[in-house]
Formats: structure tokens, sequence, C-alpha cells
């Protein structure tokens, strides 16, 4: 396991309306769902460079909270690729599923605050509601209660617009109510929701900054409100470039995406470092890893990625996972 401890330089975080003084603190959050593909690459190279370049930790937590999805193996194919690139993230790693307590906790909170409701409404039940980007917006059926013997948990909203100024994207806004309505936070099946889980364990780490794909970026609205509903600290957030395929599709297990190659992966490094905008020189491959990472860290710019929402990774040749793992 790589590890290392940093001194972290100070940064914001908004409570509230009020904004106070903290150190860095970043983190690299995957899904055991397959192996570590050059999209993911890509937000693990960024989010690490974003730490570092503020003198803060880099976090690594595994996001093992879908049993259904989880693919064996993927973990630790995901950790071994993690260690052939040369990250060195800070302290153990993290399973989410280990804060199974604690995002109870956060469910029962809500639920004494009247902040959150069962809801028994069935896939059926919903299946002609009214869809927007974020998916079904539910009416609040709910809301006044519910007798069915197995129910999910959902959060209440309101149409207040959520406001928010990503790092990389911009002014965003968003209005839960109308475009998305009561969302779930524990499932039917007793599974904690990705929203609920992802907020509370970043409260649990203290993340400061948020570095992920902007196919997150419309989630961030819906864990803004139940950071805000919980009480806690809301970190800053910068939403890079997404890498797509020759068809215009995320790269992803769907989509069939390789996983990165474990053998050589110097060239691999560059050529993420050359997606994300950082210009490094033609013959940057030829160095060694530990001065490949020291160049990226001089050099680091993530202004580079301002607005930018795509990146194709057809337009690089790129070595696949040479262990198979798919």
């Amino acid at each position: 396991m790589s590890s290392r401890n940093v001194s972290s330089e100070t940064g914001t975080i908004a409570t509230g309306n009020s904004r106070r003084t903290v150190p860095y603190i970043g983190r690299f959050a995957p899904s055991p769902t397959g192996p570590l593909h050059f999209g993911s690459l890509l937000a693990a190279v960024a989010s690490y460079l974003q730490a570092r370049s503020k003198q803060g930790q880099w976090l690594l937590r595994v996001e093992d909270i879908d049993p259904p999805r989880e693919q064996p193996g993927a973990t630790e194919a995901i950790l071994r690729a993690l260690e052939c690139y040369g990250f060195e993230w800070d302290g153990p790693v993290r399973h989410q599923s280990k804060s199974r307590a604690a995002h109870d906790e956060a469910v029962r909170s809500l639920l004494e605050q009247g902040q959150a409701y069962p809801c028994g409404c069935s896939r059926r039940d919903t299946a002609g509601l009214p869809r927007s980007s974020l998916g079904t917006i539910y009416p609040g059926t709910c809301r006044d209660g519910s007798d069915a013997d197995e129910f999910a948990i959902r959060i209440r909203t309101d149409n207040e617009p959520i406001r928010y100024k990503d790092g990389l994207q911009g002014k965003q806004v968003q209005r839960l109510e109308s475009e998305s309505g009561d969302y779930i936070i524990l499932r039917r099946d007793g599974l904690i929701a990705y929203h609920l889980a992802v907020v509370v364990d970043d409260h649990l780490q203290r993340i400061t900054e948020i570095v992920r794909g902007i196919d997150l970026m419309d989630s961030t609205p819906r864990q803004i409100w139940l950071q805000r509903s919980l009480g806690y600290a809301t970190p800053d957030y910068s939403h890079i470039p997404v890498a797509v395929n020759a068809d215009g599709q995320k790269l992803s297990k769907n989509t069939g995406a390789a996983g990165i190659s474990t053998g050589e992966v110097r060239p691999t490094l560059v050529t993420a470092l050359a997606a994300l905008g950082q210009q490094p020189p033609a013959d940057l491959a030829a160095n060694s890893l530990q001065d490949i990472w020291a160049w990226a860290l001089d050099h680091w710019l993530i202004e580079v990625l301002n607005g930018q929402s795509e990146i194709s990774a057809a337009h690089f040749s790129l070595a696949e996972d040479e262990n198979g793992l798919r």
C-alpha cells in the first residue's frame, strides 16, 4: 500500500453562509465495478496533482456500497494499478462499506427532523412520471405517509435554487423539487444510496475540494442539499471534462472501456497529462516515473480545463490491461 504524510496548505470551506480556513484535503473515490480505465485515470491524476499542488493530502476511498454491481477482484486491480502508476495516498485506504453505521445515523437524523420520509412507491408506480436529465421527477406522493411493508427513504426537497460556482465549469444552478423531486437516500433493498453515502464520507474525511468528472456535476446540487440538511460543510468542486470514445460515449465498463496497462505505465501517464491539457514534452515518457510526476507537479495548471466538457480518448493510443480484467 502506498501512503505518505504531508503538511497541508490551508484553504476555505463553506459552512452555511460563512467560510472557514482548513487544511486542504482531496480524494479519489473509485467504485469496484471494473478495472481502472483511462477516464478513471484522468480523474485520479487531476485530483492527485491538485492536492499535491496545494501541499495537501490526497485520500483514497473505495466506494463499495453496491455489491450487485461490483466485480470480483476489481478493488485489488484498482489499487494495484494506482501503485504501478506511482500514486501515493495519505493514510489507509477507506472502504465506504465500513461507514454504514454513520450512513444509518444520517438517515435516522433526517427522519427525526422530518426532512426525510418512507416511500412505498415501486418502479411500476413511478414509471409514468415526468423525467428530466436527472431521472424521474418524484412528486412527493408519500410525503404525508405510507403504509407499505417495503419502502425506500426519500429526502424532502424544495424549489429554492441551489447555486454554487464550480472551479472549472463556472456558475451552476438547480431547482431540486422541479428537476428531480424528493430523491432516495436509502433504497428498498436496504442499500444506502450514492448521494447519502458520498456526502457522509466526504464529511467524515473532511474533504475540502472534490475534483471529479463532469458526468457527476448534475449530482452536486443534490449533495449540497444533503450537506445543508445534515449541517455539514460544503467543499469546493471542480469537474474535469469526461473522456469519451469514438462514438462520443463516456468511457466506462458499460461502453467497453478497457483497463489501462500496468506494464509500461510511463507512456500512458504522459498521455493522461496531455489529455488534461498539460502539454508534456515529447520525450517526457523516456524519464523515470518519479521524474514524470515531478514535471507534472511543477507544471500543473488545472485552469487549462476551464469550460471543457469532453476529452476524446479516440485521439490517443493506449495499451490495454495485460491482466485481462474487464
